[in-house]
């Protein structure tokens, strides 16, 4: 598979340096495509850039798939206060900073002890790494139960755009069909610093004010035995980072 040059890219759309470029989304042909995917077709939209289904399809213009991530139905913007972009482009750097600030004064685990950030890894560790972060992604943004099949084959087709071979497509299809399982998520995790990106990313894609995500993260913070005041830590970074 190639996880790890996905979750790159979209860490960079996060950042807002994936657009154009070697490699990177069409985003003009991406517009176009949803809008005929979601029964818009290229004059059907209403005068705010609606689709004939509803989605506002020019809130996908800088996303792509991790706009599709975070969910359209939901009503949220792309570059809103409550997409949490932010902690995506640099989730492994904050969610160290997140352990520091917990730890405070006390010192703490060394990152031979609590792990590296994805960022810092190579070879299979990272794409190791890359993988559990878009499994986490993908669970947060069906935690609401709102993703229909349309919806899913948006999103593996978005992704696909992004480069995916064809096995991580198939991990892509079969993650949008399995059951949600925060035990079986956590057990992903090789290390605290793996469990402490899973959350925040998870905290990035999720809408806190929805009882079933709320509810979601709540127990993905448990099954990754994160303490209450880390994962408290790590979602006010995740709020700083915007």
């Amino acid at each position: 598979m190639n996880a790890s040059r996905i979750l790159d890219q979209l860490m960079q759309q996060a950042g807002g340096k994936g657009k154009g470029g070697a490699g990177g989304v069409d985003v003009k042909g991406m517009l176009d495509g949803l809008s005929r995917q979601l029964g818009g077709g290229s004059g059907s939209g209403d005068s705010a850039g609606r689709s004939g289904s509803g989605v506002d399809v020019k809130s996908l213009l800088g996303g792509g798939a991790l706009g599709l991530l975070v969910g359209s139905k939901r009503g949220r913007k792309l570059g809103g206060k409550a997409l949490k972009y932010g902690a995506i482009a640099g989730v492994g750097v904050l969610a160290w900073k997140a352990w520091q600030n917990y730890q405070g004064n006390a010192g703490g685990g060394s990152q031979a002890q609590e792990g590296e950030p994805v960022e810092q890894l190579g070879g299979e560790a990272r794409e190791r790494r890359s993988l559990e972060l878009l499994q986490a992604m993908i669970m947060a943004a069906r935690a609401d139960g709102h993703i229909d099949a349309q919806e899913r084959e948006l999103i593996t087709q978005q992704i696909d755009a992004l480069g995916a071979d064809q096995q991580l497509h198939d991990w892509v299809a079969q993650q949008m069909q399995a059951p949600l399982d925060a035990q079986a998520l956590a057990r992903q995790a090789d290390s605290s610093q793996a469990a402490r990106e899973i959350y925040l990313v998870s905290v990035a894609v999720i809408d806190d004010q929805n009882p079933m995500e709320r509810a979601w993260l709540d127990q993905l913070g448990q099954a990754l035995a994160l303490p209450e005041r880390v994962t408290a830590e790590l979602e006010r970074q995740a709020v700083e980072a915007g």
